[in-house]
C-alpha cells in the first residue's frame, strides 16, 4: 500500500469513525433526555464517550479492522461495522460496571448510540469507498503499471494481480521477454514490448511503476533492466518468489544489511502477537491468584492421599525446540514414570502420545484433579513467564520430541498453550496422535485473536461440564 493511500485509508477512516462516535453519542443522549441539562453526571457521560473513542483507536490500530476496507462488498462491510460496534458496546459496558458508572448513566443512551453508530459508520464507510473508487478510476489519479513477465506466466500473473492489487493500480501494458507477442492484446491489455525494446518503449509511455515477474531470468541479467527503469524514475517491483512456493507464506524483510524474502508457514502482525502476550500476562496473573486460593486445599488432599511432593514438574518442549519445566499439581504416584514402560502395551492412542483410561498410576485425588482440570492450574506460572500461552498447541515431552519428523515438528513452531483446539474438540475421543497434530496445525494455520478468545470460552465449558477430561 502506498504511504499516501495508507494515510487516507487507515488514519482517515479512524478519524471519521471518531466523528461518528461523537455524533452518535450526542444524538443518542439528546434523544434519551430531550436536552443536555437532565443527563445526570456530565463527567460520567464524558468519560463513557472518551472510552468509546479510546476503544475505536485501539480496535483500529491494533486489530487493524479496516485493512481490507476497499475490497469489502456492502454485505461484508455491514458485518464488519456491526461486529466492531457490538464488541465496543460489550467492552465499554463491562468497563462501566467495573467503574460503577452504570448507576448514574442511562443504558438507553448506549442502546441509541449502538443503533445510530452502526448507521453512521456504515454510511460513512460506503461514502468514503465510493469517493475513493471514483477518484482512483480517473486516468489522472490511477497508478499506471507495466507488467513484464514470461509467456507461460502471463495468465497466472494477471490473475493474481487483478485479484489482489488495490483499486488505485491500473495495468496499462504488458511486456513478454521470451516470445514475440508485440501488438497482441491479452484481457484488453496491449503487449507493447519484448526483450530488445523494453526500455525504449517504456521511456515513451505514461508509466508510474513496473512489475517484474521473471523467475527464469538470472539476477545478473536483471541488473541492466532494473537500472534502466530506475534511471527513468519509474518504481520497479521485482518478484523474488520461487516457482511453486506459496505466496501467502512469504514476506520481504531485512536480514542484517540484506533484503531477503522470508518463507514461513506462520504469518501474523507484531501488533496481534503483542496483544496475545498481554492477554497471557493478564491471564497468567489471574490464574496464579486462583492457584493460590486452591493451593492449601489441593496440597492437603494430595498429601493425605499419597506420598510425594504437591507439585509435579517435567521437561517439555516449547516453541521451536526450546526446553522448559512445566508445573502441575501431582495427580500420579511418585513411581509413575518407571511404571509407564509396563503399561505402554495398553496405550489407547495410536502414535507418539501415551494415554489409557483408568490409568493405575493416577491417585484417587489425582483422578478428581484431572477430571476438573485443577491439576493444570500451576501452568499459569508458565504462561506468565512466557514458556506457554493461554491458547496454543500441546507441549510434547522430550521423549516424544526425539521421535518427531518434519511434519510433527511444525506443531511446535508456535508457543504451546494451556488449552488449544484439540482440547476443546473432544480430547478423550481422540485415538490417534495424527489427529492431535491435525488440530494443532489447523490452529497454527488459522490463528487469530478471535480464535484464541473462542477457544478460551469453549475451554470454560469443557472444564465446567467435564467434557472430554479423563
Amino acid at each position: 500500500m502506498k504511504q499516501k493511500n495508507k494515510i487516507v485509508e487507515v488514519y482517515g477512516l479512524w478519524f471519521l469513525d471518531l466523528i461518528s462516535i461523537l455524533a452518535a453519542f450526542i444524538i443518542g443522549t439528546y434523544i434519551r433526555f430531550g436536552n443536555f441539562r437532565d443527563m445526570g453526571d456530565r463527567n460520567v457521560h464524558f468519560l463513557v464517550c472518551l472510552c468509546l473513542m479510546l476503544f475505536c483507536t485501539v480496535y483500529s490500530f491494533f486489530f487493524d479492522w479496516n485493512r481490507n476496507f476497499l475490497k469489502r462488498n456492502i454485505w461484508k462491510e455491514g458485518m464488519a461495522v456491526f461486529q466492531y460496534n457490538i464488541i465496543m458496546i460489550l467492552v465499554v459496558n463491562l468497563l462501566m460496571t467495573m467503574m460503577k458508572w452504570a448507576d448514574v448513566f442511562s443504558r438507553l443512551v448506549l442502546l441509541y448510540f449502538f443503533v445510530l453508530n452502526i448507521i453512521l459508520s456504515l454510511f460513512i464507510h460506503l461514502m468514503v469507498k465510493k469517493v475513493m473508487h471514483t477518484y482512483y478510476s480517473s486516468e489522472q489519479n490511477s497508478i499506471k503499471v507495466m507488467v513484464v513477465t514470461q509467456g507461460n506466466l502471463i495468465d497466472e500473473t494477471l490473475d493474481r494481480l487483478e485479484k489482489d492489487l488495490d483499486i488505485y493500480y491500473q495495468i496499462v501494458a504488458l511486456a513478454c521477454l521470451d516470445y514475440n507477442m508485440e501488438g497482441k492484446k491479452i484481457r484488453d491489455i496491449p503487449v507493447v514490448a519484448g526483450k530488445e525494446d523494453l526500455i525504449e518503449v517504456a521511456t515513451q509511455m505514461a508509466l508510474d511503476e513496473v512489475f517484474l515477474n521473471l523467475p527464469g531470468v538470472s539476477q545478473s541479467n536483471m541488473e541492466k533492466m532494473i537500472h534502466g527503469f530506475k534511471d527513468m524514475g519509474v518504481d520497479c517491483h521485482y518478484s523474488l518468489e520461487l516457482p511453486g512456493m506459496d505466496a501467502n507464506s512469504s514476506k520481504v524483510e531485512s536480514f542484517g544489511n540484506y533484503t531477503v524474502i522470508t518463507y514461513t508457514r506462520f504469518q501474523s502482525s507484531y501488533k496481534r502477537m503483542l496483544i496475545k502476550r498481554v492477554m497471557d500476562i493478564v491471564g497468567g496473573l489471574v490464574g496464579m491468584l486462583i492457584t493460590l486460593l486452591f493451593l492449601p486445599f489441593v496440597a492437603l488432599a494430595i498429601k493425605l492421599d499419597s506420598k510425594g511432593p504437591v507439585l509435579f514438574s517435567q521437561i517439555r518442549i516449547g516453541r521451536n525446540g526450546r526446553r522448559f519445566k512445566i508445573y502441575k499439581f501431582r495427580s500420579m504416584y511418585i513411581d509413575a514414570e518407571e511404571r509407564k514402560k509396563e503399561l505402554e502395551k495398553e496405550n489407547e492412542i495410536k502414535g507418539l502420545m501415551f494415554k489409557i483410561e483408568n490409568d493405575p498410576r493416577v491417585t484417587k485425588v489425582g483422578a478428581f484433579l484431572r477430571k476438573t482440570s485443577i491439576d493444570e492450574l500451576p501452568q499459569f506460572y508458565n504462561v506468565f513467564k512466557g514458556d506457554m500461552s493461554l491458547v496454543g498447541t500441546r507441549p510434547p515431552t522430550a521423549d516424544e520430541f526425539e521421535k518427531y519428523n518434519q511434519y510433527y515438528r511444525r506443531r511446535i513452531s508456535m508457543t504451546p498453550g494451556l488449552t488449544g483446539m484439540w482440547q476443546v474438540s473432544g480430547r478423550s475421543d481422540i485415538e490417534d496422535f495424527d489427529d492431535v497434530v491435525k488440530y494443532d496445525l489447523m490452529y497454527i494455520d488459522n490463528w487469530s485473536l478471535r480464535l484464541d478468545i473462542k477457544i478460551l470460552f469453549q475451554t470454560i465449558g469443557v472444564v465446567l461440564f467435564g467434557k472430554g477430561a479423563k
